[in-house]
């Protein structure tokens, strides 16, 4: 009789479990012994005998088929639970099965639902099979995350987001940091061209002043040698009446010259050194006395009371060449000074001698 064990036993064992199944068991017989408990039985491939007869092997084979499906799919739900652990983070679980068993188990292609995840087509590269056959947890690892050891797809995602979420931020701070860099340039580049523009213009001020100043200078030292050159035309004087002034008394209705009120005798100059183009008696000026200069201005010396040169003589700066007096159309004693151009014009008398240093 063959034992759901498929195992020899003592000739007196009826076929009676007393404690159910894998559980110790007794036997009444050989003379009413008492019942002995079996040893715990471990077969090895050694003390296995092999099965011999048709039908038994024909059965044997049948339940160890069946054994070898259920097996097949137990080590295929092993490997995915391994998968799982690994996807949560825990170690996996290795499953050693014997070789008399892993020689029997159907092909992985022929299972259900499994078959199509593999393929027959030996031409595939190798990048392909290797693909295949990475666990699902590890899929979407780069080469660097594994050398890192991060094995779990989950983790890997997750990396990944954190460092592109580090890289933006750094981006955003970078872009931060270079507008608020330039910024500060604008700024600063406005703010030394306006130093530039406020020294330019200092410095374009104080050059003006200095040009101005120097100009001054050079027009004082030129007063200052037209002054050496230059006399006022008389002394202890008194300015009665200026160039241009309007009044009833002048025939032209405006005063033509300046006069200088001052006793009658007082001594009339010459301003520069000239020629005397003409001297005598000229209607309503009196007594008057033309200096030509070497540019060909004309001064006339009106009023006098007396003429000391005459014509064509040649006078020097500060001469005296007559007298002050009140002859011709007069109220009183001065000297009517008279500046001509060389082209006839009359000009004021007052701003030709300041114009030649003089202080009037």
């Amino acid at each position: 009789m063959t034992t759901a064990y498929g195992s020899d036993h003592d000739a007196g064992f009826n076929g009676d479990f007393s404690d159910g199944y894998g559980g110790d068991f007794r036997t009444e017989g050989n003379g009413g012994e008492p019942a002995r408990s079996l040893e715990e039985w471990n077969p090895t491939e050694e003390s296995v005998r092999p099965v011999r007869g048709r039908h038994r092997v024909a059965k044997q084979r049948s339940g160890l088929a069946r054994s070898s499906t259920v097996l097949g799919v137990g080590v295929i739900a092993a490997v995915g639970a391994g998968g799982m652990a690994t996807a949560q983070s825990k170690p996996p679980v290795s499953i050693s099965v014997p070789d008399s068993i892993t020689e029997n188990l159907p092909d992985a292609a022929s299972l259900p639902g499994v078959g199509a995840l593999f393929s027959d087509d030996s031409d595939k590269d190798a990048s392909e099979d290797v693909t295949a056959t990475t666990p699902l947890t590890s899929a979407g690892i780069t080469a660097a995350e594994a050398e890192q050891g991060r094995t779990d797809a989950g983790e890997a995602l997750r990396a990944r987001i954190l460092q592109q979420a580090e890289q933006q931020q750094d981006a955003a701070a970078a872009e931060a940091k270079a507008a608020e860099e330039a910024a500060a340039a604008e700024k600063a580049a406005a703010e030394a061209k306006k130093q530039q523009d406020e020294a330019e213009a200092k410095a374009a001020a104080e050059k003006k002043k200095a040009e101005e100043e120097a100009k001054k200078k050079a027009e004082a030292l030129r007063l200052a040698k037209l002054a050496a050159s230059y006399a006022v035309p008389t002394s202890s004087y008194t300015i009665t009446s200026t160039y241009g002034q309007a009044g009833s008394m002048w025939s032209s209705g405006h005063h033509t010259g300046l006069d200088f009120a001052a006793p009658t005798g007082t001594p009339v100059k010459a301003v520069h050194g000239g020629t005397i183009k003409s001297a005598g008696w000229s209607g309503s000026y009196g007594y008057r006395t033309v200096l030509e200069l070497e540019d060909g201005t004309e001064v006339w010396y009106c009023h006098q009371s007396s003429i000391g040169v005459s014509v064509g003589q040649k006078v020097a700066t500060g001469e005296t060449i007559g007298r002050v007096g009140a002859t011709g159309n007069v109220t009183g004693p001065h000297l009517h000074l008279e500046i001509h151009t060389p082209d006839g014009t009359g000009v004021d008398p007052m701003a030709w001698l300041r114009g030649k240093g003089l202080n009037i």
